[in-house]
């Protein structure tokens, strides 16, 4: 990474740093006499925009979606591969109202972890991964059918760009359950925003926004062949995006 980049890495995390506490700190005292979708907006929606101008602005990242036509008018489960925190940024802002799975610890960070708590987030213990499974079931069915999008990372943790993580089921169990559809998404987010370390490359990430999947039923079977078309079909929009090589390299880990 040149002077220059590295450079504009710490402007980048100085102001986004910055202005987090203050947005954190103001919904506190805000956020909780809003209406839960205006609170969203407030929250979530306008700092994430704010974010993702910094990162176009100070680091030239810049993104391409493809495939909005996709986007159905009803909310449903999103599930996406997980690179970065850009994706965060990204989904968080252009979904809304949205909620997404989470370790429960995140919540006890002062100011930030207060005002995650106020966006219903699933919040889950990932050491108790059977009571987690139920808590994303019975709090994701819940905010489906309050209109909220639920966003989950089937591959649990961040996985570096070139490789990619088993998909569990929790997404697509979810969507069948509701009788709704997986939308799926995949971007190349880590090639730009790496999973390590500090550093940053500019250039512009894509993300592409599959055909809504859906489960020909709630049984555990039709579940599963859900789950792996949609993996499929993340695997595949991966190979298109340069982010996969011919065969790619899965990361086995135990995850929600």
């Amino acid at each position: 990474m040149s002077i220059l980049q590295a450079i504009r890495v710490f402007l980048f995390y100085l102001l986004l740093g910055t202005s987090s506490l203050l947005w954190c700190t103001l919904s506190f005292f805000i956020a909780p006499f809003l209406s839960f979708r205006a609170r969203y907006r407030f929250i979530n929606v306008y700092w994430c925009r704010c974010a993702m101008w910094l990162t176009r602005v100070i680091l030239n990242i810049k993104v391409e979606v493809i495939g909005a036509e996709n986007i159905p008018q009803t909310p449903c489960v999103i599930v996406s591969n997980h690179q970065s925190t850009w994706e965060t940024f990204f989904l968080s802002a252009y979904f809304q109202p949205m909620s997404q799975v989470l370790k429960k610890e995140l919540l006890y960070v002062p100011f930030f972890g207060w005002a995650m708590a106020m966006l219903r987030p699933i919040s889950i213990d990932r050491d108790n991964p059977k009571a987690a499974l139920k808590e994303i079931a019975s709090k994701g069915d819940k905010l489906l059918k309050d209109g909220v999008w639920v966003l989950i990372f089937p591959e649990g943790t961040r996985v570096p760009f070139g490789k990619i993580g088993k998909f569990t089921r929790s997404g697509s169990a979810l969507a069948a359950n509701a009788e709704l559809p997986v939308l799926p998404i995949a971007h190349n987010a880590g090639k730009y925003w790496p999973k390590e370390g500090w550093g940053k490359r500019a250039g512009t990430i894509q993300v592409i926004i599959g055909e809504p999947m859906y489960a020909q039923s709630n049984a555990p079977r039709a579940i599963a062949q859900l789950n792996d078309q949609v993996q499929a079909w993340n695997e595949q929009a991966q190979r298109s995006l340069g982010s996969l090589p011919a065969q790619p390299e899965v990361v086995t880990e135990t995850v929600i």
